[in-house]
């Protein structure tokens, strides 16, 4: 009974601090804007179970993509046992899904090889990251926090399987030592269980717990830390990647309030649905948070900052200071810093500070081809250049700034109604006295 008390208060525990995490993540969101509408869940559906679900995008880079496919799926059929002890631990029984029989023993078995899978998979990663100074873990925007964080999740995932394994076999080598039924089938378990063939019954009881009792802990403080780290993705990937874009990536939105205004140069007496009254005035592009879509923001939160869409960037590539990465590390950074403040005195809140300039620089935002590569290669789905084009909007139409070469265009296509510097009535001129024979 002192058990499930314990346990009960530290589920409690758990779910209030995530559910305040949560929900201040939620108070953020009403400060963004509205972006695409949900729909098409058919061929949402589909991108989810491909992407997400079937890490297409991952196996680009086969050998490591298959590690990293192996811990996502690892913890798809972990976390069916972790249920078991979330019940088992509640209600005092042991093995509570024993009643599934055959199901049971395949959800065991998976997950007690799935555990040895991903526990190497970890050290493979861990490997690489500490000793083989992968490029596209590094950056200006990849500080030390960020390599400690990654380097605290990864250990504590590798800790998540050790102790189920050490569960598992010191439950199976308990139940052989007692002549009792052992409720599932544990591969790995069987293997490990002789480690402890030397411990008393009381022994191996108590062992079992301390693996139980490690096990269900850190995935609950896991749990917590995740909102506070790149591996939010954890929750965030799948979601992500079911509200993906659906338009074609070179696709560039038009902006509302600017095409109302062209349909009303063009056709004065249409009419249009317009804006409130007492609606803010709207800012044209992107400055700070509070302009972005709540998209944009969602893509923050799961970025999983492995840099693939700033290696395969052609402007970082040739020495340019662009890096697709950043810009979207720099926006959850910059929510969390702005946000808190919004949160209390409402839109209008000012710091002095904002997501332009103070953390991305113009010359970060110029250098975009609007290429689409990083959109094409992030594994979750993260469209990069709709937030880096709303940014240069916001530049142009607000600001009067861009490069003089832009300038230019801009001038010519204002006076001329081409890029070029040349008058409309002497573009044919270059066909003159050409002999152009007609059949």
């Amino acid at each position: 009974m002192a058990k499930q008390i314990v346990f009960a208060i530290t589920i409690l525990i758990t779910l209030g601090v995530f559910t305040f995490t949560i929900l201040r993540l939620i108070s953020y969101f009403k400060f963004t804007k509205a972006n695409f509408p949900i729909r098409d869940f058919g061929k949402r559906f589909k991108i989810m179970f491909e992407v997400a679900i079937g890490q297409t995008k991952i196996f680009r880079r086969p050998v490591i993509g298959f590690f990293h496919a192996l811990v996502f799926w690892g913890f798809c059929v972990i976390i069916f046992g972790s249920i078991e002890m979330i019940i088992d631990g509640l209600f005092g029984v042991d093995k509570s899904l024993k009643v599934l029989g055959t199901l049971h023993n395949i959800i065991m078995a998976s997950g007690d090889i799935f555990a040895l899978l991903v526990a190497v998979s970890i050290l493979v990663f861990l490997v690489r990251r500490l000793f083989m100074h992968i490029s596209r873990f590094e950056g200006i925007e990849m500080k030390k926090i960020s390599h400690q964080d990654a380097n605290i999740a990864l250990s504590m995932i590798l800790l998540l399987m050790l102790s189920l394994m050490g569960m598992n076999a010191a439950y199976v080598q308990l139940k052989l030592t007692a002549g009792e039924t052992i409720y599932g089938v544990y591969p790995v378990g069987m293997m490990l269980a002789p480690i402890f063939s030397g411990l008393s019954a009381t022994g191996l009881h108590l062992t079992y717990e301390i693996c139980w009792w490690s096990h269900i802990l850190l995935i609950f403080i896991f749990a917590n830390i995740l909102p506070y780290s790149k591996h939010f993705h954890v929750f965030m990937s799948v979601p992500n990647t079911f509200l993906t874009r659906l338009e074609p990536l070179g696709k560039l939105t038009n902006m509302d309030d600017i095409t109302r205004e062209v349909k009303m140069m063009l056709d004065p007496n249409a009419t249009f649905e317009a804006p409130a009254a007492d609606a803010p005035i709207s800012r044209f592009g992107v400055k700070d948070v509070e302009d972005v879509s709540w998209k944009n923001y969602f893509d923050s939160l799961t970025c999983t900052e492995c840099g693939r869409c700033t290696s395969v960037c052609p402007a970082n590539t040739t020495g340019k200071l662009l890096s697709p990465r950043k810009i979207f590390m720099d926006l959850r950074a910059r929510m969390k810093e702005k946000g808190p403040g919004m949160v209390k005195v409402g839109r209008d809140f000012n710091d002095n500070k904002s997501y332009l300039r103070d953390y991305v620089s113009e010359e970060e935002l110029w250098a975009c081809t609007t290429c689409n590569a990083c959109a094409q290669e992030c594994p979750v789905n993260i469209n990069h250049p709709t937030l880096i084009v709303d940014m240069r909007r916001y530049l142009v139409m607000e600001e009067n700034s861009a490069p003089s070469g832009l300038k230019t265009m801009f001038s010519n296509i204002e006076n001329n109604g081409a890029p070029w510097q040349f008058s409309p009535e002497d573009r044919l001129l270059w066909a003159e006295n050409l002999e152009i024979k007609v059949s």
